[in-house]
């Protein structure tokens, strides 16, 4: 890890607009509770987050009987360990499905693939999907390409064994919530490697840019639980001394790909108070120049994934509403 500061790199601190008031109080006590990433508190955030994630134990992910839940060892990336998948299917069988894979957050340094599959259920409670969710390695225990190239190798498996797992191998979609970013790294694999083709990616709140060239990298700080030196230590930790230099790949920050051609449509989303605003707003702009259909949508006074957090706010509905549509009318787009 780097000695090098946030401070050395932001310089001062720019302007944040407000967070939404139903959101501010909670972004402010999540804040408090998280010591600030470091390779000394990350093993403790990561059993908090273990430890204190609702609703991801097998018998609430049933939703009552009418959801599978199954978890298999599938291959990895070659000459690499096997991966655990986390596999949702509905139990009444009502014809081939979507097949969503699945990518957690954790900006690449924690998490599972029990996180944030729970806003995915609707989609395999109505039976149109099957939703496979990937335990990538994390960093810095396994930094770039490790946690890519392990989200690719889950897709795979999901596209070579969509018959077996009731998928229609012509609706395959890939979703992440800041996991967004390695969803986007996994779909331009996936059209360089010509294998599988995708037909929708939904990249919710992406981590796509480890530059920090951008106004909204500097402005939040120490503030909530993914402030500019949270992004700094994630992209330190994934990357190392590359970090903002020449030598990182398109597939580990999707915002130095030049070619963003032949990929599937898109939705992605921000908050106008996070700090990867303006590299979600810059990736879409430039989706969109390369002929690609793109759902853009910038929530006004939302922080990092606010909509999976305070989930009963206004905006929060709103935002998940969309979202959810987005994904329902997908195969018929």
């Amino acid at each position: 890890m780097t000695d090098q500061t946030a401070a050395d790199i932001f310089g001062a601190v720019t302007i944040r607009p407000p967070l939404d008031p139903e959101l501010a109080p909670v972004e402010e006590a999540r804040g408090a509770v998280f010591p600030a990433l470091s390779d000394e508190t990350l093993p403790e955030i990561r059993r908090q987050i273990a430890e204190g994630s609702p609703g991801l134990d097998s018998e609430a992910l049933t939703a009552g009987g009418r959801v599978r839940v199954e978890e298999r060892q599938v291959p990895g990336p070659e000459g690499a360990p096997d991966i655990t998948v986390l596999i949702l299917s509905p139990v009444e069988d009502r014809g081939p499905k979507g097949g969503i894979l699945s990518l957690h957050g954790g900006g690449m340094i924690m998490g599972g693939r029990r996180d944030h599959v729970s806003h995915l259920l609707p989609h395999v409670i109505d039976g149109s999907a099957v939703v496979v969710s990937v335990e990538y390695r994390l960093a810095p225990d396994h930094p770039d390409p490790a946690p890519v190239e392990d989200c690719y190798a889950g897709l795979v498996w999901m596209a070579k064994n969509a018959a077996d797992l009731g998928i229609d191998p012509e609706r395959l979609l890939i979703a992440g919530v800041s996991g967004g970013g390695l969803a986007a790294g996994t779909a331009l694999l996936a059209r360089d490697r010509a294998f599988p083709e995708l037909s929708h990616q939904v990249l919710m709140c992406p981590m796509l840019d480890d530059r920090f060239e951008t106004h909204s990298s500097r402005m939040v700080d120490r503030e909530g639980v993914w402030d500019r030196h949270s992004n700094l230590y994630a992209w330190t930790s994934v990357l190392g001394e590359r970090r903002g230099g020449p030598d990182v790949s398109q597939y580990a920050a999707t915002a130095r790909a030049q070619d963003l051609s032949r990929l599937p449509r898109t939705y992605i989303d921000t908050g106008s108070a996070e700090g990867f605003r303006d590299e979600i707003l810059s990736y879409a702009g430039r989706l969109s120049e390369a002929g690609v259909s793109v759902d853009l949508h910038m929530w006004g006074g939302g922080f990092h994934g606010f909509d999976m957090t305070v989930d009963h706010a206004a905006v929060s509905r709103a935002s998940s509403a969309t979202r959810e549509e987005f994904i329902r009318r997908a195969p018929d787009r």
